[in-house]
């Protein structure tokens, strides 16, 4: 299928700090809400809080951002979702960055940076520490100007939760350890209160020659005949030719899951939406020459991707730190991909990256 690319900007720049991982929803009235973690130095670093930026006219023009989460702590990969009831749902993670963590950036950021993040991160309370690291969702019910307090998601992925047709929510992502726990899980979780509460519906299982450390950052889609397909970030490690997404699906609601497969789709994480011919449209960075974001489309619910006519929505990023795109359909094959990568440099002075945006249609 042929594809015009109308126009690619940034559309939210941050001066001096570092833009990463976003989602964009689409609420009824039109309006769009791309979210982010902003407010940052760097790609790892403990400042991270999430942001929020607003779109009236399809993604021309964007308004200042919106602060929505500012913990003590790093709140980073930020997703939205807006409910047929017009709620809206965010979720994100919080890690904590550790003076250990600090002295391994040694040599990547100068001195006087890291001894900044090391005396942020010793000022950090133990309370701190115990009360925000974690997973997270929070919900508005007045269009995102004000937002309910968190709830635990206990799994988490890039791009967050989808809707299905039956109203619950399906959340499709990584249950990082416990204390009571030695290994991180795959797993299926839902809500059946629009995101007051979390409850386990199944794990996605592996192949006995897989590693779980292996599979990252899913995201899921409902066929028009109900089922999910789920495409994963497949990353084991010093084996860059290996890094297809990789997918499974669900014929029972996310209760039992297929073994993941891989794709033709060389990239890093996904993102999935129905279009409005039920095609399926998957997102993702390509982090290898020529740097950029690219698209598949499925014409028969997941079965094949047309891998031959890959969509290349851009490939002019400077490095491979990008990626995250996240779509919405406008109209009947009008679309716009947010993602994040560093939208120019000027002689050697180049930027941290931003949140940019692509407009693009498909023929």
């Amino acid at each position: 299928m042929d594809y015009n690319i109308h126009w690619s900007k940034a559309i939210c720049r941050e001066p001096h700090n570092y833009i990463g991982w976003p989602t964009i929803a689409r609420k009824a009235d039109g309006e769009l809400l791309a979210v982010f973690s902003g407010g940052r130095e760097e790609h790892v670093c403990p400042y991270g809080q999430t942001e929020m930026v607003r779109s009236r006219d399809n993604g021309e023009s964007w308004s200042a951002p919106e602060v929505i989460n500012n913990t003590p702590l790093d709140d980073r990969d930020a997703g939205i979702i807006v409910l047929k009831s017009g709620t809206i749902v965010i979720s994100w993670f919080i890690v904590l960055q550790t003076v250990a963590n600090m002295q391994e950036w040694r040599g990547t950021y100068p001195d006087a940076t890291i001894d900044a993040w090391e005396r942020h991160v010793r000022k950090v309370s133990d309370a701190d520490r115990q009360r925000w690291v974690g997973v997270w969702t929070r919900r508005s019910v007045d269009g995102g100007a004000t937002w309910e307090p968190e709830v635990n998601s206990i799994v988490s992925a890039p791009h967050g939760p989808i809707q299905l047709r039956d109203g619950r929510l399906l959340y499709v992502g990584i249950q990082f350890p416990s204390r009571d726990e030695d290994d991180q899980r795959l797993l299926c979780v839902e809500s059946t209160d629009e995101g007051r509460s979390w409850s386990e519906l199944g794990p996605i299982p592996i192949t006995a020659d897989r590693q779980v450390s292996d599979y990252h950052e899913p995201h899921c889609v409902e066929r028009g005949d109900g089922r999910l397909v789920s495409l994963w970030r497949y990353q084991p490690v010093g084996r860059d030719n290996e890094w297809y997404l990789h997918q499974s699906e669900s014929t029972d609601g996310g209760v039992t899951w297929s073994v993941p497969r891989p794709t033709p789709m060389w990239g890093l994480p996904p993102h999935l939406i129905r279009l409005h011919d039920d095609s399926l449209l998957a997102t993702y960075g390509y982090r290898r020459p020529p740097y950029g974001e690219r698209a598949c489309l499925s014409h028969d619910g997941g079965q094949t991707w047309d891998i031959a006519n890959e969509i290349i929505l851009r490939d002019d990023a400077i490095n491979g730190d990008l990626g995250y795109p996240a779509s919405v359909e406008l109209t009947p094959g009008e679309l716009l991909t947010v993602y994040y990568q560093i939208d120019r440099q000027i002689g050697l002075h180049k930027e941290k990256p931003s949140l940019c945006a692509t407009r693009w249609s498909l023929k």
